[in-house]
């Protein structure tokens, strides 16, 4: 899983935020994310994996259109060979949780990871 490299206070709310995040996704137990950073974890195997401070995903931009909400926090996502990748949109952070198809539907995790987001992740434009 690729680290990104956000600027330190980027960095220092991305750990606060992956510290809060549950025990369990999609009934998949919290294990040890490769490599090991503040900014990262991961979940279950085939791993579920979130990553804080990314930059924002090609697209993004233009897919303000695309937002939707899971318990009131929005999302841009993008389909990929062997899932989704499911990125905030209008949070001052940008938190990235990319689930492997085995978990299919991909976006019921989005609701076990909502309230870690919403509490660490100010909203800064809501999904319209």
């Amino acid at each position: 899983m690729p680290v990104p490299s956000p600027a330190p206070e980027v960095a220092a709310a991305c750990a606060e935020l992956v510290k809060a995040l549950p025990a369990k996704v999609l009934d998949a137990e919290r294990r040890e994310a490769s490599p090991t950073s503040p900014l990262t974890a991961a979940y279950g195997d085939p791993p579920i994996e979130m990553t804080c401070g990314v930059t924002p995903p090609a697209g993004m931009a233009e897919a303000q259109s695309q937002c939707f909400e899971v318990n009131g926090v929005g999302w841009f996502a993008k389909q990929v060979e062997n899932g989704f990748i499911f990125t905030t949109i209008g949070r001052s952070l940008y938190f990235e949780v990319a689930v492997p198809d085995k978990y299919t539907p991909e976006a019921n995790a989005l609701t076990d990871v909502s309230d870690a987001v919403q509490k660490h992740n100010k909203l800064v434009t809501p999904c319209t």
